[in-house]
């Protein structure tokens, strides 16, 4: 009788299951629960570790524009059909334009409905507009020709040394087109960049397991600046905006994941590291790289990530949408002014513009509302100082949500593209929801 190999045992033998706590995200909700509790003991010292959410936050950014280039430049040169970028491109960019009008919209009607800035009764005389001016100055610089001339970096060096994602954006089609032209005179080099691909996604490993700390940082010196009792005298609006964003996520992107082959609640279970960590550093860059290589995990393509994505970071601001038509109906609201039916469609029209360029970097969005807002000279700017003390917390959320949309975006253009194997698409969200 022949006694079975070791090796044979081994392969026989059922995976050992890791230990839930050396799971990323148990590491990051640990990280996250242990700054609030930090921060609301021990504000100064909770607002001392703000060093430690920068530094991972920086090191995430640091490669976010290799990450673009890489990923769409093998993606492209590798395609048979240069129709099919054109098309990928015209298709998202038409999903964007229509889910975004709607999220402005809903923040309109829930604006309308909720009334979260009735009870305020502010003279708008008393408020302290000096915290605004900066704001205010940055958002007059902005106009559409402005936004549109940005796109083309002065050089291609200037576009990676500034980490402008759509500046990254267009190198990155020049290249990838002028490889894919090429053919194999220059298959060395997109060879080189295939293999430059698995090493920045092997420096994005490494850096991911840094996640729980910068999360703890990040948290640690929200609670610790802000305070949990700054929520209070706006509760009502901070609350309104989270619930509307669960209502966004769960009702609308869920009918439409669930048009496209999959459920929303386990594609959310499984970007479960990205939401927490976009969740306590208020930003959705530092989530870009990871949520790029679980995306294609799922079945698209490395081109259509790497087009989709980045794009969807600029003009698929869903979160920012919401949040946008709502907080301005409660300055509006609560320094009582009234607005017509004809100035709120306004708003939500100029709306449409400001909102582009608002995702992933902070603070984008309070100043693209500012800029919006002084388009209906009747909502006194100044009314801003309401909302400039929680706009770290509202931030929170509709970073989350925008980083969401866009990733719910790009399984959509993938199935548009018949890119998406249903059944694929099925097990790996059911495989990584057992493994979670």
């Amino acid at each position: 009788m022949i006694s079975p190999s070791a090796n044979e045992i081994e392969a026989a033998s059922p995976p050992r299951k890791k230990p839930f706590y050396t799971s990323l995200s148990f590491q990051v909700l640990a990280g996250v629960a242990i700054a609030i509790i930090l921060g609301y003991v021990r504000p100064a010292t909770a607002v001392a570790m703000k060093p430690l959410g920068d530094a991972f936050i920086r090191l995430i950014t640091m490669i976010i524009t290799l990450v673009i280039f890489c990923t769409l430049v093998t993606g492209i040169a590798g395609m048979d059909d240069m129709k099919k970028v054109g098309r990928v491109g015209g298709k998202a960019l038409l999903y964007f334009e229509v889910v975004s009008s709607l999220a402005l919209l809903i923040g309109l009607i829930v604006g309308n409905l909720v009334h979260p800035g009735s009870a305020f009764n502010i003279d708008p005389a008393t408020l302290d507009s000096s915290a605004i001016a900066q704001y205010a100055g940055q958002a007059k610089a902005q106009s559409v020709s402005d936004f549109l001339f940005h796109i083309i970096p002065n050089t291609v060096v200037d576009a990676f040394a500034k980490g402008d994602i759509l500046q990254v954006l267009l190198v990155s089609l020049l290249f990838g087109f002028a490889l894919s032209i090429a053919g194999p005179r220059c298959k060395p080099l997109v060879d080189m960049l295939g293999a430059l691909t698995q090493a920045v996604f092997g420096i994005v490993a490494i850096l991911m397991r840094f996640a729980p700390i910068g999360a703890f940082g990040a948290m640690a010196f929200t609670i610790g600046k802000y305070g949990l009792a700054s929520l209070g005298p706006l509760a009502k609006l901070i609350v309104t905006l989270y619930l509307t964003s669960i209502f966004f996520v769960v009702v609308i992107l869920g009918a439409i994941a669930r048009f496209s082959g999959f459920g929303i609640l386990r594609f959310l279970w499984f970007l479960r590291e990205e939401i927490l960590l976009v969740l306590a550093t208020s930003s959705s860059e530092p989530a870009l790289p990871s949520l790029m290589s679980k995306l294609e995990k799922l079945g698209c393509s490395q081109a259509l990530v790497g087009l989709v994505v980045p794009t969807g970071y600029t003009f698929n601001a869903d979160g920012t949408s919401l949040y946008m038509t709502l907080a301005a109906l409660f300055v509006a609201q609560a320094t009582n002014t009234h607005l017509t039916l004809l100035q709120q469609f306004t708003i939500l029209g100029v709306a449409l513009l400001t909102s582009k360029g608002a995702s992933g970097v902070q603070g984008a969005a309070f100043i693209a509302l500012v800029a919006t807002m002084m388009v209906i000279p009747t909502i006194p700017v100044a009314g801003m100082a309401l909302i400039l003390g929680v706009d770290r917390f509202l931030s929170m959320c509709r970073a989350v949500v925008n980083m969401i949309g866009n990733a719910v975006a790009t399984l959509v253009i993938a199935r548009w593209e018949n890119e998406l194997d249903g059944n694929t698409l099925t097990s790996q969200l059911q495989g990584h929801s057992r493994i979670g």
